[in-house]
């Protein structure tokens, strides 16, 4: 009996994960950035640059942005071997899968459940990576594989062959919920549309009338107004309609004869009735969607002078289409490997809300000082002029808080000295899946997770009082989840309290005090693979 099979990936290490620690987000209003007025009345200001480890800064949007991102644009590091400058860009594969498979996880939990994946990626991994996507987002999303013209020109200094092209890989987190949108109409699509007869419903465009696919009412001779007979279709071909459907055709006017009403018949195609846009197609050469090239004068452009350019920008063009087949104006875009920030200063001049997350000081020497030029109309390359954007808007700059938890000189766990009493409630109740909502009236509110169940924390250590109290004042109809240092008394004699003591309960929650997850080879297992099993491989 044939058994269906479901092919999988298998790699060194893959079966160990990481516990990550859903870190808090702090903003730093002195780098956040804003246009100094409205330019007009869609401005977006809630958009997010986070400078952190993007693995833990994808953990940390996980409770606020599960199933609201429309579009996540990704261009991961390539895994090329070669060494850049802003990322360890030579993993050895099993690594790189590895960090790539808990980033694309957590990708698409934050993704919404009509939304979409893009991924540029070269040659060397491109094919493993498909393969891992269908397995975490099922085959069956699959929605195409992007070739992207990056180069217009041979590489002379190639020992084989010159690379022209990175794909873009594209997943539907449900396939049968996504629509993808139609690519803008311009001048050339246009060119074409002719009114050489002055027809009253405007300009037109002719195609033949016939075709090679076999259609029995397809053969029957034609009189031109000319009355010129033409016995049949050409040779070999069938006319795409009937002879009842042609002349329905021709009392309206649909049929050109040429101008002296001897021509083959063709049919006209008018320009009012064809669709608003132009379905995509999986080649985009430079001339639409920009290269390489052009991508490192945009960024040129704008970072100061001594700013070295990135090695892999991508062009502002290439994240337009992106864009415009993915999203509308105010979806939410996430890039988690920010680079040179093309994706958010294309978001902005497309009026979409984004969110980018880059380790790197490039996120102060390069995408700081981009953004803020397009938020004040100062960037005048890439796409500004196509999507005419004046500026306006703006973004909020946070950074990845340091681990809840640090070691004191002995070794033991403590509750990092870094945070105050605000950071420590926000901390546990992202922690415990509670809502961070302090209310400044009820002293014991700190968070909820419905209207009935609610979060205190404190640093104190809680007699019985105290507790008999906090018990009277939750009352019968509510609960609250106490988590304190310490506390006296049994935990179970308070029906509507649950107690908890920190850190001693949250201790075996995360991987505490990791603050590095990026893609390193130092992360690979040392374990050698078992015989007959090298490297990497797949099974059913």
């Amino acid at each position: 009996m044939h058994r269906k099979q479901k092919l999988e990936l298998t790699w060194i290490g893959k079966e160990d994960r990481p516990k990550l620690e859903p870190r808090i987000l702090i903003e730093e209003p002195e780098r956040s950035y804003h246009a100094a007025h409205r330019v007009t009345d869609h401005d977006i200001f809630d958009n997010r640059l986070i400078h952190g480890d993007n693995l833990l800064a994808l953990k940390a949007l996980e409770q606020e942005f599960t199933g609201k991102v429309k579009c996540v644009f990704i261009d991961p590091p390539y895994n090329t071997g070669s060494a850049f400058e802003h990322y360890d860009d030579g993993l050895e594969h099993s690594v790189w899968l590895s960090l790539m498979r808990e980033r694309l996880e957590l990708l698409r939990r934050l993704l919404s459940e009509d939304g979409s994946l893009w991924i540029t990626i070269d040659d060397n991994e491109a094919h493993y990576l498909k393969v891992l996507c269908d397995e975490l987002f099922g085959r069956a999303n699959f929605v195409a594989n992007v070739v992207w013209q990056k180069r217009f020109s041979p590489n002379s200094t190639a020992q084989f062959i010159s690379d022209s092209h990175d794909h873009v890989l594209v997943y539907a987190k449900q396939k049968t919920l996504w629509r993808r949108r139609l690519l803008p109409r311009d001048e050339r699509h246009d060119a074409s549309y002719k009114n050489p007869d002055n027809d009253p419903r405007g300009p037109w465009t002719s195609g033949d009338l016939s075709a090679r696919n076999a259609y029995s009412a397809g053969i029957y001779p034609i009189t031109t107004p000319s009355g010129r007979v033409i016995a049949g279709p050409p040779k070999g071909m069938y006319w795409r309609v009937s002879e009842e459907k042609f002349k329905s055709l021709d009392a309206d006017g649909r049929i050109w004869w040429g101008k002296g009403g001897n021509n083959t018949p063709r049919l006209k195609r008018f320009r009012s009735e064809v669709m608003e846009g132009i379905v995509p197609q999986t080649i985009w050469p430079h001339d639409e969607v920009g290269n390489t090239q052009e991508a490192k004068k945009e960024v040129m452009a704008v970072v100061p002078v001594d700013a070295d350019v990135f090695q892999t920008p991508k062009p502002e063009r290439l994240l337009r289409r992106v864009l415009e087949l993915a999203t509308e104006e105010g979806d939410w875009v996430l890039d988690s490997f920010g680079g040179s920030g093309t994706t958010g200063a294309v978001a902005l001049k497309m009026r979409r809300r984004w969110v980018m997350i880059e380790l790197g000081q490039h996120c102060h020497t390069h995408i700081l000082p981009r953004l803020k030029r397009v938020v004040d109309g100062q960037d005048p390359g890439g796409v500004t002029d196509s999507t005419n954007w004046k500026g306006g808007g703006g973004f909020r700059y946070c950074r990845l808080a340091p681990s809840l938890l640090e070691r004191d000189k002995w070794g033991n766990w403590i509750i990092n000295k870094a945070y105050n009493a605000a950071m420590l409630a926000e901390a546990l109740c992202k922690l415990e899946g509670f809502v961070y909502a302090p209310n400044e009236a009820v002293y014991w509110e700190h968070g909820h997770s419905t209207e009935r169940d609610f979060m205190y924390v404190t640093t104190q250590h809680l007699t019985h009082e105290q507790l008999q109290q906090l018990s009277a004042d939750v009352g019968p109809e509510r609960s609250l989840l106490v988590m304190c240092t310490a506390f006296r008394g049994k935990a179970d004699a308070y029906p509507n309290l649950t107690i908890k003591k920190i850190p001693k309960t949250v201790l075996s929650r995360c991987e505490w005090g990791h603050d590095d997850y990026s893609l390193e080879v130092a992360n690979l297992s040392p374990a050698p693979p078992p015989a007959g099993q090298q490297g990497l491989g797949f099974e059913d």
